[in-house]
């Protein structure tokens, strides 16, 4: 079955609008809502936001013995030009951007210990919908002071839960497929900016799920 791991019920709800829920519970303080939606069965888990959350709540979804499948979707700030506001992205390499060893191990920011590169691969395959790497860290400012590294790693889209939920697919072995609707352009203003557009990312999330749906195997 697909375990769906989202940050925000605002986000949650752009599949549940066309879902039927067959019931709800609590899982280690984490919301979980069991229904079905364009021919597949899914529990979600509202992971709530941030990295640890996000991990935390993929590897509750890891132990269900029914999971054999990932799926995270939400909202993302986009890195200009790359990623305009309204669009989505399908996600097929996910880096921490606020992990960084190079000190200790000369490695590149975002490479985890006793790692080569900073990338956490993705499902892959033929798409609707463009492809990014998506750079996960604890923050969401104004400030633009992270661009430059953004653009160092090769990132189109900004959040904070994506690389965690990759991160536990990476060591569970679970197929891990994820979409980003974008909500602000990272920067000045783009706080204002995800307060003004969210509802459009999120309306554009609702009104494409049945091609995300389709996207994934099995």
């Amino acid at each position: 079955m697909l375990a769906i791991i989202v940050a925000m019920k605002k986000e949650a709800d752009a599949l549940l609008c066309s879902a039927a829920v067959k019931n709800e519970c609590t899982l280690y303080g984490k919301p979980v809502i069991r229904g079905s939606a364009f021919g597949k069965d899914f529990t979600l888990l509202l992971s709530g936001v941030g990295k640890s959350n996000a991990a935390a709540a993929a590897m509750l979804a890891a132990t269900l013995p029914e999971t054999d499948a990932l799926l995270n979707f939400g909202l993302a700030g986009g890195v200009p030009p790359s990623a305009a506001i309204g669009s989505i992205l399908r996600i097929t390499r996910a880096v921490q951007y606020d992990f960084d060893l190079s000190e200790i191990n000369g490695t590149p920011i975002g490479t985890l210990d006793e790692y080569a590169e900073p990338s956490f691969y993705l499902q892959d395959g033929a798409s609707a919908f463009p492809k990014a790497l998506l750079a996960t860290g604890d923050r969401m400012t104004n400030s633009s002071d992270s661009l430059p590294l953004l653009k160092q790693l090769g990132a189109a889209l900004r959040d904070m839960e994506g690389a965690a939920i990759a991160h536990v697919a990476e060591f569970t072995g679970l197929p891990l497929w994820m979409y980003k609707a974008v909500s602000d352009e990272i920067g000045s203003g783009s706080i204002e900016q995800y307060t003004l557009y969210q509802r459009q990312a999120l309306q554009a999330l609702a009104q494409n799920m049945h091609t995300i749906f389709g996207e994934i195997d099995g």
